[in-house]
């Protein structure tokens, strides 16, 4: 029938590819789990027992548990927004500059109260541009037909 040791050989080979390939799915099928490892991801014990269900539905699954490992990072979270993480230094700087826009537009505001009063103590016919709290200048006069209100024409 031959020679044996090709025989034997012949077995190893197909029992040594068998083995490889088992080990090499096994493999595989946890890279997704290593990825999220690797990023702290906060889902990654169920992204390590999604692998394990890919393994019987002959790695169906597998394509959008590595989409999913490699969606969150650390520094940036799911990556969908550029919010920073809380304590970050972009949100130390974000707060500065609130705070100086806060300060302007509080100086531009009394700026534009002391300009309103200068107006309206120029022009007293103007009772809008007068603050609150004056009393306006203009009176209401009385139209020709008796009426203190427009004249229709």
């Amino acid at each position: 029938m031959g020679d044996p040791f090709l025989n034997y050989f012949a077995l190893f080979v197909l029992i040594f590819v068998v083995v490889v390939l088992f080990y090499g799915i096994i493999a595989i099928h946890d890279i997704p789990h290593i990825i999220a490892k690797s990023r702290d991801h906060p889902h990654q014990d169920a992204i390590h027992a999604a692998g394990w269900v890919s393994l019987f539905t002959l790695h169906a699954l597998w394509p959008f548990l590595w989409i999913w490992a490699m969606a969150y990072r650390p520094e940036r979270g799911w990556g969908f927004g550029t919010v920073a993480a809380p304590g970050s230094e972009q949100q130390a700087t974000l707060a500065t500059e609130l705070d100086e826009l806060r300060r302007r537009i509080a100086i531009l505001e009394g700026n534009a109260n002391s300009d309103s009063t200068t107006v309206s103590k120029s022009n007293p016919g103007l009772a809008s541009a007068a603050p609150p709290g004056d009393k306006p200048t203009a009176e209401a006069k009385p139209n020709p037909d008796g009426t203190t209100g427009m004249r229709r024409g």
